[in-house]
């Protein structure tokens, strides 16, 4: 895939690579996966008060991420200098936030994550229509195998009345989503994680309006702050900062991994045995994604020679 002609030589040069930027995001995909074995531990009804909670310890997290890394004064200037790309992509991630407790309430968690799969043909057609950027056959076949794994890991809990409402906001939430993994890597040069740090504040903003109450206990919130710290506010931390090395649409393959990962550690975790086509899902989409990858580091080391 042809890289932006904006991107300036210090992106792509030096210790900041594709490599590095499929690991980053790869990690971010491991990540989020723990998210939903997380929700398990948490008995609160009001799933408002989760994403406030979650919302505000994963700003704090990226706050203190960004004092740490950059400084007083350089965190100062990180969130001036992210502009509208910045300011679109932390709107993004609070409209992904927010439509997805919306959408849980009117449809199932298999309809939003089958719908979810298509995170990576959709940004691969935002940054082939808006931006040009060439996507390879090999990405396209890997999408589909990502995509049919996925629906047939769901494909038993496929039942039920279809809320258009609740699909709706499902395909909000992989648009979204696909756009900010595609802006993210387009303004390569601009640092997202203040952006990535603004939307957590306007989720939270959103929820605290939304929830009928903030009040949790000492062990809830315990469970909460690695919720928001650890499992977003890192998660989003990792991903902005890799996928701006990467392709679009290889970085949404990669966070498919979570798909994957996920009912392994709930299993796991919480004794929740997956079906067989869960299993055999899941099974393709992992081959799908080592394949792709292995593929794709056997170009780059032939490139380099």
């Amino acid at each position: 895939m042809s890289q932006p002609s904006a991107l300036p030589q210090s992106v792509t040069a030096g210790s900041q690579s594709p490599a590095q930027g499929i690991v980053l995001v790869l990690g971010s995909a491991i990540v989020w996966s723990f998210g939903g074995t997380l929700a398990r531990f948490l008995p609160i009804e009001d799933g408002w008060t989760i994403v406030f909670w979650r919302s505000l310890f994963a700003a704090l997290f990226l706050i203190g991420f960004m004092l740490w890394r950059d400084g007083p004064r350089g965190t100062i200037t990180l969130f001036r200098n992210m502009g509208l790309p910045g300011v679109a992509v932390g709107l993004c991630f609070a409209i992904a936030s927010t439509s997805f407790i919306l959408a849980l309430a009117y449809t199932t968690v298999a309809n939003v994550v089958l719908i979810q799969a298509g995170v990576p043909l959709i940004a691969a057609l935002i940054g082939w229509i808006v931006f040009r950027e060439r996507v390879s056959l090999l990405t396209w076949l890997a999408i589909a195998a990502v995509i049919g794994g996925v629906a047939l890991m769901v494909s038993d809990s496929m039942s039920g009345a279809v809320s258009p409402i609740g699909d709706a906001l499902a395909v909000l939430i992989a648009f979204v989503f696909a756009l900010a993994t595609v802006i993210t890597r387009r303004y390569a040069h601009v640092r997202m994680t203040p952006a990535a740090c603004f939307g957590t504040v306007a989720a939270g903003t959103v929820a605290a309006i939304m929830a009928s109450g903030l009040t949790v206990t000492l062990p809830e919130l315990g469970i909460l702050v690695t919720f928001g710290a650890l499992n977003f506010g890192l998660g989003l931390a990792l991903f902005v900062t890799g996928a701006r090395l990467v392709p679009s649409a290889l970085a949404a393959l990669l966070g498919t991994a979570e798909t994957v990962l996920a009912p392994l550690w709930v299993a796991l975790i919480h004794g929740e045995v997956p079906s067989i086509n869960t299993i055999i899902g899941g099974t393709v989409v992992l081959v799908a994604l080592l394949s792709y990858l292995s593929v794709e580091m056997w170009r780059q080391r032939r490139a380099t020679r």
